[in-house]
């Protein structure tokens, strides 16, 4: 009875933390392809500032990731509803009305 317990009580463990575990994927315009920078995925705002005054576009907005060596990015519109997580991996290209970037930041 004990180990059947015991048994019970190791497996409920094991998939709570299973659930609190991260997978990597993400919704929404994130993506999350290999980067080519060294800084271990971490965003580098500075190296996307060439996408302000630009118009975003998924071309645009894989261009900065990759320059900014961030293994997540994505194009914030201005009503866009968004969490407040901070992820040091992801690129953020916040857009005016008219779809042009207008500030790069990384979270």
């Amino acid at each position: 009875m004990f180990r059947t317990r015991a048994y019970l009580a190791t497996l409920l463990a094991a998939a709570v933390l299973a659930g609190c575990s991260t997978g990597g994927s993400s919704s929404g315009g994130d993506k999350a392809p290999g980067t080519s920078a060294d800084n271990g995925g971490r965003c580098e705002a500075s190296g996307a500032d060439f996408t302000i005054g630009k118009q975003a576009t998924p071309a645009l907005l894989e261009q900065a990731r990759k320059a900014s060596g961030s293994q997540l990015a994505r194009i914030l519109k201005p009503h866009d509803v968004i969490t407040l997580e901070y992820r040091s991996e992801r690129l953020n290209l916040n857009v005016d009305d008219k779809g042009v970037v207008t500030r790069v930041n990384c979270g």
